[in-house]
């Protein structure tokens, strides 16, 4: 007696088609699992028999033989009880074959029957309605991720006899609702830009910063409100649409992140990794590699307080990720790609004390200064594409009754101002100006010859890259855009050169 039914698996933070055959027959009673399995499959055959055992179902001692195809994936997690039990209960002939087809089972089952909740089910489920499944059956705890799917029935069980029971029609599992955006609602913030007091110029290079999704990078002293700043970004970026939505939330659920029966993550991601953090956080990896702080920070911020207290060798592999977007990570059974289009934020002290340039405070001598401004490197500089001396807040300032603008005045400006570029940029398949391609950089900043000439002087004057100075044209593009303006003026070339004295930013002489 064989039978066979669909099952899933994740592969990077993308889902796989696994094919679940069971073969009963005669012979010495065995029950053997093949098809590249991990440790926690294997031990899938104690859970299976235990838990059919403990919901009433007996069979005769036969030779069973379990194959999880293809047998090139590696299979790895306890996903696989569900489909491994009726797959079984089918080959025994408890469930007529007919009964299984065109239907994805998946879920972990404890010793006593019940389904557990399992980690990949959204990029598994969205899979899986790609391939043209028609429904899915699986912990119940996990209904509401895989609701966000649409066209697939979605069944979300508590126990494997209420799998079974449905199966044969004498009892009906109802099925989830699709969910999409309709249970979302607008973002709501604790914090504001309003309550930053002073430091005009950090909103503005913020503003900025966003608008174009460039990255910032704050040089100050401890106290100025660096950290204050960055956590406030997210409360002036646009609200997420579906597809981002569901991009982030597959990266959570393959990561594990997602709480019981949650939906879709509306939020754009903030991360803050502390600077212990090892490279395969950060990246990602693992024997069977997972997605790291990078992927978890996609479509949103990742925000490096105390930047230069990171590892050297763990800051400069982000240098490959912040161009591509992406990742990849190679291992012995195949190469994963995790996504990583972040908005990159640091903060770092300019000496190490931190209040250098004022000599009434800082005593690190020029080599101390040197040494510790070397600790990030020039190419991983270079990737920055604006850099902001922050100084301290002033008294008159701290306490100046008159209102700044609220982040959502901030919001709208960015909104308007993104909207100038998805329509710019849309034939290029990019949607912000920091990702304008190299060879589109004249055409889309239309330079007229004063600015060209300009470029041009600041370009040998201060010997900068071709990276250097192609960033300092993306940002004034996005200057541009925040002022409404058609094409690159003077104005917008000089503020942007003004958020890159990175480029030559040498030792303590740049601030």
């Amino acid at each position: 007696m064989f039978n066979k039914v669909l099952s899933g698996t994740l592969h990077g933070v993308d889902g796989r088609l696994i094919v679940v055959e069971a073969d009963v027959s005669e012979g010495l009673p065995t029950f053997n699992m093949v098809g590249f399995l991990a440790s926690e499959v294997r031990e899938a055959s104690d859970r299976v028999r235990t838990a059919l055992k403990n919901s009433g179902y007996q069979f005769p001692p036969k030779k069973v033989t379990i194959n999880l195809s293809p047998a090139d994936i590696r299979k790895e997690g306890s996903a696989f009880d569900l489909p491994i039990s009726i797959a079984l209960l089918a080959a025994y002939g408890f469930i007529p074959e007919e009964y299984v087809d065109n239907t994805l089972f998946i879920g972990e089952l404890s010793l006593n029957g019940e389904l557990k909740g399992v980690r990949g089910i959204l990029s598994i489920v969205d899979y899986a309605r790609k391939q043209g499944i028609d429904k899915v059956i699986l912990p119940y705890n996990n209904r509401k991720e895989a609701a966000i799917i649409p066209d697939i029935s979605v069944y979300g069980a508590k126990n494997l006899k209420e799998v079974v029971e449905h199966l044969l029609g004498n009892t009906c599992i109802d099925e989830e609702v699709h969910t999409g955006l309709d249970n979302v609602s607008d973002d709501i913030y604790d914090i504001d830009f309003s309550e930053v007091r002073g430091q005009e110029s950090m909103k503005r290079a913020t503003e900025i910063a966003v608008a174009g999704m460039h990255n910032l990078l704050f040089i100050g002293p401890p106290g100025a409100g660096k950290s204050m700043i960055a956590k406030r970004i997210p409360t002036i970026m646009p609200a997420l649409t579906y597809d981002e939505s569901v991009e982030i939330t597959k990266i959570y659920s393959a990561k594990g992140m997602l709480e019981s029966e949650s939906g879709l993550i509306r939020n754009r991601p903030f991360r803050t990794p502390h600077h212990s953090i090892t490279a395969q956080s950060l990246i990602g990896g693992g024997t069977v590699p997972k997605p790291g702080e990078i992927s978890l920070a996609h479509h949103g911020v990742m925000f490096l307080d105390e930047m230069l207290e990171f590892q050297k060798t763990t800051l400069e592999m982000l240098r490959q990720p912040i161009e591509d977007g992406k990742v990849t990570i190679s291992r012995m059974h195949g190469s994963y790609t995790f996504p990583s289009d972040f908005m990159l934020v640091a903060a770092m002290n300019p000496c190490p004390c931190g209040y250098f340039p004022d000599r009434s405070r800082c005593h690190c001598t020029k080599p101390q200064i040197d040494r510790y401004i070397r600790r990030l490197s020039q190419p991983m500089l270079d990737r920055m594409d604006m850099c902001l001396q922050v100084r301290r807040v002033e008294y008159k300032d701290l306490y100046n009754s008159t209102v700044s603008d609220t982040s959502a005045d901030m919001k709208k400006r960015i909104e308007k101002a993104q909207g100038l570029q998805n329509a710019r940029l849309s034939k290029y398949n990019v949607n912000f100006n920091s990702q304008i391609p190299a060879g589109e950089i004249n055409e889309l900043c239309m330079l007229e010859n004063k600015e060209q000439k300009l470029i041009k002087e600041i370009f040998e004057k201060h010997k900068l890259t071709a990276r250097g100075i192609n960033k300092i044209l993306k940002v004034s593009r996005t200057i541009a855009d925040l002022d409404n303006s058609e094409r690159v003026c003077e104005e917008h070339i000089f503020e942007a050169l003004s958020y890159r004295m990175n480029d030559f930013y040498q030792g303590g002489e740049g601030i």
